[in-house]
């Protein structure tokens, strides 16, 4: 939060000090200088190549900083702190160090942002409206594992432009996919992955496989149902002029009639207890194999 709190104290700034943020305009430059080893980064292609090298390197970086002792140090302290302070550590400065690092692959990126884009501004680049959304998207990815901040990133950017394109409602579609991985999968879409691959690890995944179609079948009746039921209130609030019609799926709604609006409930409730059935049976299961792998873990540790 303190971090958070610094970055919209920088983009309020920003206003405040036109002659040194640049005020609402930003800051503009031009990236084309001289040739450098041939390459003058004029074109699209040649900054999106310098872009990837210095990802893949700096990814291997960070992966090649987790396996040192400060990196472990790091994994100790977010996971438990109060036991690192036990064994002599302090915890205080372990998280200045870390917040040094993250500090300087924040400024990479920044750097290539400021290369491709040619502007930066203050308010789009430190407010807490940006610095929330990275946060959003590596807790749906998952901030316990390392790969986990990586799927989030292509969360984002399947989100804010691939998403944003479909729908005026995609901040509320996002919303409530935060929500229900609050609610039932806090550690992330990483999370789900490695407790998957445990699972076909003992051999045991194909149990898994009818209720996890059966959850994907009743989980698309219910966004079905659920989408609709949003696309049409939206449609009311931001396009009444535009007549009651709503295209939805190849299709189009009609928000003046009742019986539209008894279908998209109709579809959505049954979805929701379809859904709900499938989950506690998943649960069940899932119960189950647990059970099956810590005997056999003790199996083998017999």
């Amino acid at each position: 939060m303190i971090t958070l709190g610094l970055g919209e104290l920088v983009a309020s700034m920003a206003l405040m000090f036109p002659e040194f943020f640049g005020g609402e305009g930003g800051i503009t430059t031009d990236r084309v200088y001289s040739k450098f080893f041939g390459l003058d980064f004029g074109s699209g292609l040649q900054v999106y190549y310098l872009i990837a090298v210095y990802c893949f390197v700096c990814t291997a970086a960070m992966f090649a900083f987790t396996g040192t002792p400060l990196g472990r140090m790091l994994n100790a302290v977010r996971d438990n702190p109060e036991r690192v302070e036990f064994v002599g550590y302090n915890t205080q400065r372990v998280r200045y160090f870390a917040f040094i690092i993250a500090g300087f692959f924040a400024g990479i990126g920044g750097g290539l942002t400021a290369i491709n884009f040619e502007i930066i501004t203050a308010m789009d680049s430190v407010s807490v409206v940006r610095s929330g959304g990275y946060l959003l998207f590596t807790f749906l990815g998952g901030a316990t594992f390392f790969f986990g901040p990586i799927i989030g990133a292509v969360l984002l950017v399947l989100a804010s432009v691939l998403l944003s394109e479909l729908t005026k409602a995609w901040l509320l579609y996002l919303g409530l996919v935060f929500l229900l991985m609050v609610m039932y999968a806090p550690g992330g879409v990483a999370s789900l992955i490695m407790m998957n691959l445990r699972v076909a690890k003992f051999g045991h995944f194909k149990r898994l496989l009818m209720p996890y179609l059966g959850i994907l079948a009743a989980g698309i009746v219910t966004v079905i149902g659920a989408a609709s039921l949003i696309e049409m209130i939206y449609h009311m609030q931001l396009n009444a002029a535009l007549g009651p019609k709503v295209p939805f799926m190849g299709a189009e709604l009609d928000t003046g009639a009742a019986a539209t609006w008894t279908v998209a409930i109709v579809v959505f409730v049954v979805g929701l207890g379809l859904l709900e059935g499938v989950r506690r049976l998943t649960a069940r299961r899932w119960g189950r194999i647990q059970e099956a792998i810590e005997e056999s873990i003790k199996k083998g540790e017999g």
